[in-house]
C-alpha cells in the first residue's frame, strides 16, 4: 500500500480554509470515493506527492503539459521571463508573437484576443457572437463542459432537443432560457431547432470531440452538417478546441476534420501549463471587439509575460518534425495495450481515442453522446482507478474525463501502465 498520511493531513487542512479542500471540484476524488493525494514536484511523465510516491501521469494537469511536466526549455524560457517582470498591464511584443504563430497553425482565425482561461474564452466569444448577430440565443450540446460562466452550466430538460434549466444554484432561470441544449451527435435535432428558431439563435458552441465526458467522437457528416446549416442561417459556429487544440492534431480537431469554424476557443496548451486562453475568428466577427468595436471585453493579466513565453516555447516545441508521429506512436502503443488488456482480463470496455486524448468507458455499448456515456459502470471505474494509482499510474479521476498522452511518456511507462491495467483489470 502507498502511504497516504501527509496528503490525507493536507486535505484534512485545506478543507478548513478552502471549499471542499479544493479550487476545482473533480479534484477532490468524490467521482472514485477517495480522497485527493497532494503533489510537491513533477518531472517529464511522471508526478510525486508528498508522501514520496511516484505515478506514471496522464493527467498532464487536464492535458497542456503535452511536452511533459518541467520541460527544460519552458522552465528556463519562463525564469527569464520572471526576471524582467510577471506583468505590465500594457503591450508586449510576446502577445503578437504568439497571436502569429496561432493564426498560423489555425487559419479559421484571422484575429485573435488572449485571456486567462478557457472560460474567459468561450464566455468571450459567445458575448462577441451575440454582438455581432444581434440574437439573444445559443446552442449547446449535452456533455460538452465550456466552463463555468453562467449560460453555459445548463443540462437538458426532459425533452431530447430543450431550452435550458439552470445546472447550478446562482444561474437565474432567466438567463438560461437562452441556452438550446442538443444531444451531442443528433443532427437532426439540431436541423429542426435551427429551422424554428434561427432568427434568434447567435451561435452554436461545441467541442468537436467531446472530452468532458470522457472521449466522443464525432459522427461521420455530423461536423459538416453543422456547418453547412449554421452557414445557411447565418449562425456563428464556435469550436471550443481549449482540450481538443493541438491534442487531436496540431492544428487541433477542425483540422483534422477539415471543418472551418467562424470562431474557435483556445487554451491549456498554449500557455504551456500557465493559466491563458484565446479566442478568434474572422475578421469580420473579431472586428466587433472593443476598442475596435463596440463588444466589451477585458482582462489585466490577459497576455501577460510569462504566459505567452510558456506558449510561444511550447508551439515552437510542437512544431518540430516528428513530434506529432512520436504522439501518434505513444497513443497508438497505449491504445493497443489498454484494448488487449481488457480483452485477455474478460472485461466489457469501450476504448476511444482523437490524437493524445483517450478513454477507456466500463461499458459493452457504443457511446457516442452524454446519455451512452452514463451507461458506463462508474463503480467499476472507481475500482480500476484505485487500482492504477495503487501500481504507480495516474488517471483522471472520474469515469468521464479524458487522459492525455505526452511526449515525455516513454514505451517503459507505457509498457508499465498498460501491464498495471491488466493485473488492475483481471481483480475486477
Amino acid at each position: 500500500m502507498k502511504k497516504t498520511f501527509k496528503s490525507k493531513t493536507l486535505y484534512k487542512a485545506a478543507r478548513s480554509f478552502i471549499p471542499g479542500g479544493v479550487n476545482s471540484p473533480v479534484r477532490a476524488f468524490k467521482a472514485v470515493g477517495s480522497t485527493p493525494f497532494f503533489i510537491s514536484r513533477a518531472k517529464g511523465s511522471k508526478i510525486y506527492d508528498v508522501d514520496g510516491n511516484s505515478y506514471i501521469d496522464y493527467v498532464l494537469s487536464w492535458g497542456p503539459m503535452i511536452l511533459g511536466h518541467a520541460h527544460p526549455k519552458v522552465v528556463q524560457a519562463i525564469k527569464k521571463a520572471a526576471e524582467k517582470g510577471t506583468s505590465y498591464g500594457a503591450p508586449t511584443p510576446l502577445e503578437t508573437e504568439l497571436a502569429r504563430l496561432l493564426l498560423t497553425i489555425y487559419p479559421s482565425m484571422s484575429m485573435v484576443r488572449m485571456v486567462n482561461s478557457g472560460t474567459e474564452a468561450t464566455m468571450s466569444a459567445i458575448r462577441v457572437a451575440r454582438g455581432f448577430t444581434g440574437r439573444d440565443k445559443i446552442i449547446k450540446f449535452e456533455g460538452c463542459y465550456h466552463g463555468h460562466a453562467d449560460g453555459l452550466l445548463v443540462r437538458a430538460g426532459s425533452g431530447a432537443t430543450t431550452f435550458g434549466v439552470p445546472d447550478s444554484p446562482g444561474v437565474p432561470a432567466s438567463y438560461a432560457r437562452n441556452t438550446i441544449t442538443i444531444p451531442f451527435n443528433d443532427i437532426t435535432a439540431a436541423k429542426r431547432i435551427v429551422e424554428k428558431e434561427w432568427r434568434s439563435i447567435a451561435c452554436v458552441i461545441l467541442e468537436p470531440v467531446v472530452g468532458n465526458i470522457g472521449c466522443v467522437l464525432p459522427k461521420p457528416s455530423f461536423l459538416e452538417t453543422l456547418r453547412t446549416i449554421t452557414k445557411k442561417s447565418g449562425i456563428v459556429l464556435i469550436f471550443d478546441e481549449v482540450m481538443t487544440g493541438f491534442r487531436v492534431a496540431l492544428g487541433g480537431a477542425q483540422h483534422y476534420y477539415g471543418i472551418r469554424p467562424d470562431m474557435t476557443c483556445l487554451g491549456k496548451v498554449i500557455g504551456g501549463g500557465l493559466p491563458v486562453g484565446a479566442y478568434g475568428g474572422r475578421k469580420d466577427i473579431m472586428s466587433s471587439v472593443s476598442p475596435e468595436g463596440p463588444v466589451y471585453q477585458a482582462g489585466t493579466l490577459s497576455g501577460n509575460p510569462l504566459a505567452m513565453t510558456a506558449g510561444i516555447t511550447t508551439i515552437n516545441e510542437l512544431l518540430k518534425k516528428r513530434t506529432y508521429n512520436t504522439l501518434e506512436k505513444n497513443s497508438s502503443h497505449l491504445e493497443e495495450g489498454l484494448v488487449d488488456a481488457a480483452r485477455k482480463a474478460g472485461v466489457r470496455t469501450r476504448f476511444y481515442r482523437a490524437g493524445s486524448m483517450f478513454c477507456t468507458y466500463f461499458t459493452d455499448q457504443d457511446v457516442f453522446d452524454y446519455t451512452s456515456a452514463k451507461t458506463a459502470d462508474t463503480k467499476k471505474f472507481a475500482r480500476f482507478f484505485k487500482g492504477m494509482l495503487e501500481k504507480g499510474v495516474n488517471l483522471a479521476p472520474s469515469q468521464f474525463e479524458a487522459g492525455f498522452m505526452s511526449l515525455a511518456h516513454t514505451s517503459s511507462d507505457i509498457d508499465k501502465s498498460i501491464e498495471a491495467a491488466y493485473e488492475t483489470l483481471k481483480k475486477l
